[in-house]
């Protein structure tokens, strides 16, 4: 009872605390000396942390965001002889960490990375699928927001087909699949509204980039 009641406390807690690690301002901060919450979108997403400091800093934070996805799924899964369960709450709570953090007044990133993190670690293969959909996205009509919103509405879909051959996943990870969706969606409202609009930016190479 002791050790069941130190894991329901443990995993989320400890996975919200990881998400909230705010990697983007950290690494704005030590390789440009650059606070993003003051420029560009103030996201502190990789992607406008590349567009303020460079893309150095922007492709560690994009990997730093994703690793903590992935190490908290990871972490739940070791400690709880790989229960779906646990594994899907440290997802959620990441995720939570990551984009309403304790440390900058609950505003944090839109959570893609971190998301891409998660599912790497539950499911590689829809992991995968949902970036090749948001490249091509992106790729194609040049919006970052529409790719991380296409492949994150995708998502639900493809874990179901792609979980394992001829199986489909446990009831838990289709519902968390569907609320990490819902919840990145969410984190996107701004930039739908200004996609309807037409006023949102789109990608470039330039100086001009569309942030996440």
């Amino acid at each position: 009872m002791v050790e069941i009641s130190i894991t329901v406390l443990l995993i989320p807690f400890a996975s919200y605390l990881l998400g909230s690690i705010p990697f983007g301002l950290l690494l704005a901060k030590l390789l440009g000396g650059a606070d993003v919450r003051k420029a560009g979108s103030g996201n502190i997403g990789a992607t406008n942390v590349a567009r303020v400091v460079g893309p150095l800093a922007g492709i560690l934070t994009l990997v730093f965001d994703t690793a903590k996805g992935t190490a908290a799924v990871w972490f739940a899964g070791r400690a709880t002889n790989e229960s779906a369960v646990w594994m899907m709450i440290a997802a959620f709570a990441v995720l939570l960490g990551h984009s309403f953090p304790v440390w900058l007044k609950f505003k944090g990133g839109k959570g893609v990375a971190t998301a891409l993190g998660v599912f790497l670690a539950l499911c590689p293969l829809a992991a995968v699928s949902a970036l090749l959909l948001f490249i091509l996205c992106v790729a194609y009509w040049r919006y970052v927001s529409l790719g991380s919103v296409a492949a994150a509405a995708a998502m639900p879909l493809l874990i179901y087909f792609l979980w394992a051959p001829r199986h489909a996943p446990p009831i838990i990870v289709n519902m968390g699949t569907l609320a990490i969706a819902l919840l990145v969606i969410y984190k996107h409202d701004s930039n739908l509204q200004r996609l309807v609009e037409g006023t949102e930016p789109r990608f470039s190479f330039g100086k001009k980039k569309e942030t996440e």
